[in-house]
């Protein structure tokens, strides 16, 4: 062998040793960095064409299990997903309220108000002609319904929230898929021109894990270094381009706001190419979103809305039977109607009675219903009357009132079809509440500003009650018992949201609402708590696979270190052979 190939074999020795000390130097440098992956250098064996080989570097790689980097892509789309549920539904949960051990105190929850409401009222029921029995049951009654159109309000805030989430999150997922397609276009280059791309590889798995925790996504890489990426159900988002996501917030949010895939609605879609995929298994925390605001979220307002509608039909149909003491002036319907309407009660007999202060009558109306066709029947017969007028509203109101401010109207009878109730339920003359959900119920305003018109007792049923008679009395409390009774009394309700139908009372459905809401929250932080064990073992795994073990690159560098100086030795050796040659041919 000459002393040319012996020292060009000892020249590739000396750099196959520099590249494999610098591989294992960055390794060990890089021991903590964010996604890096452990490097190692490839080797070949050169034919010197004299019989000897020599050494050279082929590559350098990463040591990446492709096989466990998948199931972790997978892992974290579904973390992103269990982070997203927990974070809201542990608001929602909050947003309900919790008990109070402290017995000094009253609890926050729906269902302790609906308690201290029903103590209220039990007072009232043994002393209905006291003033500050009847502003306790209204100022309860009050904070009650204030805390559900609070819930309510929370539940359509967070819809809202997760409606700007999902906007944010979509410009996230663009932002990430055109940094993978930027790597994408330096690793092709790179691969191309036999350059090393491996760092550019780890920087472009990192970006990927955190495009699956907002989408979940599938992927493939060919030969070139080209990572194609889809959605899970196959709709490509990059490929030798990007294939943007698009969402437009709306612009606000209530209880109707919905989305529909078939026509227009309050939430548009998130459109990929002209298609919307807001209906597909998008997974990650865009999944989590559009599930939390189109149905874990509203389901929770469902339940809400079917307690708050019980409230409402239960007390206002209680209410209605009966009449303050003393009698209000005017009674104003809540519903809107017209002149030429057919009656909603056509049985029975509606008694009408101005009473003055005291509450004896000073005018008596029996009218049988019967008789009648229309409401405007009803008016006509009604201003016959001395003392009491009736008219339909500008805006379709029915209003009777007493013509004189020192007297009032009462209303009786036994007027009921067994459908639509009393004829005062009907036209919502004497009603207690007013809405038509969580989201609005209130105190009727009249009886929010005068707790003296919330009605305890019923209109003398005397037969032949004429003027000069008592028509009301103020001890007379069998609408406060009424009252009182209905929140002891079990009563049915309709499936709502998670909730399916039951008969239970008011404290007892707002109990299952808060358990309800608790148990989603619990399901989803256990959720979270398995997923973040399960993803973090794959990430164990992964990193004592492909990651960097300090202990074992600083072996090796002491290891190349000896080959080096070998060969370093040996490049001396054979120029001081060449150095001997050249001195004998002088």
């Amino acid at each position: 062998m000459s002393l040319r190939v012996a020292g060009s074999i000892a020249t590739s020795a000396l750099r196959t040793s520099e590249v494999g000390l610098a591989v294992a130097s960055s390794n060990v440098a890089n021991a903590d960095t964010e996604g890096y992956t452990r490097k190692t250098s490839s080797t070949v064996t050169r034919d010197t064409g004299t019989g000897i080989s020599s050494v050279d570097i082929t590559s350098v790689s990463s040591n990446v299990d492709r096989y466990l980097l998948k199931t972790i892509v997978s892992a974290e789309s579904d973390l992103g997903y269990a982070e997203t549920r927990d974070s809201y539904l542990d608001q929602l949960q909050s947003s309900l309220g919790s008990v109070t051990a402290d017995d000094d105190s009253t609890g926050t929850d729906i269902g302790s108000m609906i308690d201290a409401l029903a103590d209220t009222l039990g007072t009232l029921a043994t002393s209905p002609e006291s003033g500050s029995a009847k502003a306790a049951t209204v100022q309860d009654l009050s904070d009650l319904a204030e805390t559900l159109r609070s819930t309510s309000s929370t539940v359509q805030s967070l819809r809202a929230q997760a409606d700007d989430e999902i906007a944010t999150t979509v410009d996230s997922i663009n932002e990430t898929l055109h940094s993978i397609d930027d790597l994408n276009e330096q690793i092709v280059k790179g691969k191309a021109l036999g350059q090393n791309v491996t760092d550019l590889e780890d920087q472009r798995n990192t970006a990927l894990k955190s495009l699956a925790s907002d989408l979940d996504v599938t992927y493939q890489v060919d030969d070139s270094g080209l990572m194609r990426i889809s959605t899970a159900s196959g709709k490509s988002l990059l490929d030798s381009a990007v294939h943007e996501l698009s969402y437009t917030p709306a612009s606000s949010v209530s209880a109707d706001t919905t989305y529909s895939a078939s026509g227009s609605s309050g939430f548009n879609g998130i459109m990929l190419n002209g298609t919307d995929i807001t209906g597909s298994s998008l997974g990650g925390s865009l999944g989590a979103l559009v599930q939390l605001r189109d149905s874990d979220l509203p389901a929770q307002q469902a339940a809400l809305d079917e307690l708050a509608t019980s409230l409402i039909d239960t007390l206002n149909g209680i209410q209605n039977q009966g009449t303050s003491y003393p009698a209000p002036q005017t009674l104003t319907g809540t519903e809107t109607v017209s002149a030429g309407d057919a009656l909603k009660v056509t049985s029975g007999t509606l008694r009408v009675a101005v009473t003055d202060s005291s509450g004896t009558a000073a005018e008596v109306l029996d009218i049988d219903l019967s008789t009648m066709s229309t409401l405007q029947d009803v008016v006509d017969a009604i201003n016959t009357m001395s003392n009491a007028s009736a008219s339909i509203s500008a805006d379709g109101k029915l209003v009777i009132s007493a013509d004189s401010s020192s007297n009032g109207i009462a209303l009786g009878g036994d007027a009921n079809d067994g459908t639509t109730g009393a004829f005062s339920d009907a036209y919502g003359l004497n009603d207690l509440l007013t809405g038509t959900g969580a989201s609005d119920i209130e105190v009727a305003a009249r009886i929010s500003a005068d707790s003296s018109l919330l009605a305890t007792g019923v209109l003398s049923s005397t037969s032949g009650l004429t003027a000069g008679d008592t028509a009301l009395t103020s001890g007379e409390g069998s609408i406060a018992s009424a009252l009182s009774a209905a929140f002891s009394t079990s009563r049915s309700f309709d499936a709502a949201g998670g909730l399916s139908a039951r008969s239970t009372t008011f404290a007892g459905y707002a109990g299952a609402v808060i358990q309800g809401a608790a148990t989603l929250a619990e399901t989803a932080a256990s959720a979270l708590e398995s997923q973040e064990t399960y993803t973090s073992s794959l990430e164990t795994t992964f990193s004592s696979r492909s990651g960097v073990n300090v202990d074992e690159e600083t072996a090796a560098i002491s290891t190349l270190q000896s080959a080096y100086e070998a060969a370093a030795a040996v490049m001396k050796t054979l120029q001081e052979m060449f150095d001997t040659a050249l001195d004998m041919v002088q």
